[in-house]
């Protein structure tokens, strides 16, 4: 009995501290990656090339009719002496085929491909990128608009280091019209663009964006292209490439607007994705931890295996704290809320809050009035904590279920309210 109460009372501070040590592990590392970023010139400044080599701008489009003249306008403006536009039609039901070949019959950069049926994500970057003779390709979402300058930031990587097969630019949110819109503002820029830049700090990425992050294409076909059998092809084919020996990066200064969903239930199946995507991505590459050359990747790995248990263990306590209302449970089985405002409560919130200041100030850089954001940001451990953590305790079972065999395929999102 002694030693299940010693063990239980290691796991309520390791539920306790995890959050808190990673939060202040992202912030160092980000404010070292920043201290190296603050010397560049300005996003819409980039320095000029040494050469311009062809770049393909992949766009793979499901049930795009609404977004898709606006998303490849802003592609063709491209500030980049040598580019094409590939834009996939992936088996759409709606007129998405009608509005590219619209487009296509008026710009001469625009190439459309039409796939029969919806393959998934992954095959049309694979069939878009098939399609041109480029070394480069630059893949967005059918509802992205690409920052003119984006190609010469990611590019010059690619030019600078031969062992560059990623680089991955830096998604901003354009849907702000509700409250889960907002808090999306600031998330992106304290939690997704923080831990980029954290991660480039100390080792590798977990993760590019799918939503913008240019390729080398000879590095993908080594690996055997993006993988059509996983929810989340943008993790996998991080970790395909890392684990053959290639360096992946992130460029902060590379941007694209995004719409993003903003209802409850968009969220959820976005967020549920995610999390099933990663929990594939742990199954894949489990292995890594008997491979002492790919030892780079422990710390990923490591993280991902911690993130999963503190996820169970919060439910746990979280059951038991809720069950003590109701039933006779010793008091050091109970551990209070860390969502109260007492105790554990008020030192993760007040990190929370450093947190965010820290990470808006970073981006203030490309947003410069991103810091009105900071108020909706109180509410982001309500929902978002809430939703993340319930994701990625539904993912895990799910995938097991799952199995790998089955194909990924699109699913018209919730675009947010626009």
């Amino acid at each position: 009995m002694t030693i299940i109460a010693s063990l239980w009372a290691h796991a309520i501070k390791f539920v306790f501290y995890y959050p808190l040590f990673m939060s202040y592990l992202w912030m160092m590392g980000a404010i070292i990656f920043y201290w190296k970023e603050r010397q560049e010139p300005p996003y819409q400044q980039p320095a000029a090339l040494a050469e311009y080599p062809k770049v393909a701008v992949l766009v793979p489009c499901f049930n795009e009719g609404d977004n898709a003249e606006e998303t490849i306008s802003h592609a063709l403006q491209l500030d980049y002496p040598n580019f094409e536009v590939i834009a996939i039609n992936d088996g759409s039901s709606d007129n998405t085929g009608e509005v590219l070949d619209r487009l296509a019959a008026r710009y001469e950069k625009l190439r459309v491909v039409h796939l029969a049926q919806n393959q998934g994500k992954a095959m049309g970057l694979q069939a878009g990128s098939l399609m041109t003779d480029a070394e480069f390709l630059i893949g967005i979402d059918g509802d992205a608009l690409l920052d003119s300058h984006a190609a010469k930031w990611m590019i010059r990587h690619f030019l600078e280091d031969p062992t560059v097969a990623a680089v991955t630019g830096n998604p901003r949110i354009r849907t702000r019209s509700t409250l889960l819109g907002r808090i999306q503002v600031g998330e992106f820029s304290s939690i997704v663009g923080m831990i980029k830049r954290a991660q480039r700090t100390f080792g590798r990425l977990f993760t590019v964006s799918g939503v913008i992050t240019a390729f080398r294409k000879s590095a993908v076909h080594q690996v055997d292209y993006w993988s059509p059998n996983m929810l989340t092809e943008d993790i996998d084919i991080t970790w395909k490439l890392q684990r053959a020996g290639w360096d992946v990066r992130f460029e902060p200064n590379a941007l694209v607007w995004i719409l993003m969903p903003e209802t409850l239930n968009g969220l959820w199946k976005q967020r549920l994705r995610w999390a099933m995507g990663g929990a594939q991505v742990l199954v894949k590459n489990i292995d890594v931890f008997f491979i002492p050359k790919l030892n780079f990747l422990w710390p990923l790995m490591f993280e991902l295996c911690l993130t999963l248990i503190w996820s169970y263990l919060m439910l746990i306590m979280a059951v038991i704290w809720m069950l003590h209302f109701v039933l006779a449970i010793p008091e050091l089985a109970v551990v209070s809320s860390p969502f109260l405002p007492y105790g554990s409560g008020i030192l993760l919130g007040a990190t929370c809050l450093i947190q965010f200041a820290l990470s808006k100030w970073m981006d203030s850089r490309y947003e410069p009035n991103l810091g009105k954001n900071y108020y909706w940001m109180i509410w982001y451990p309500f929902v978002f904590w809430l939703i993340t953590i319930t994701a990625t305790i539904v993912a895990f079972p799910k995938v097991l279920v799952r199995g790998e065999e089955k194909r990924a395929r699109w699913i018209s999102p919730d675009r947010g309210i626009r």
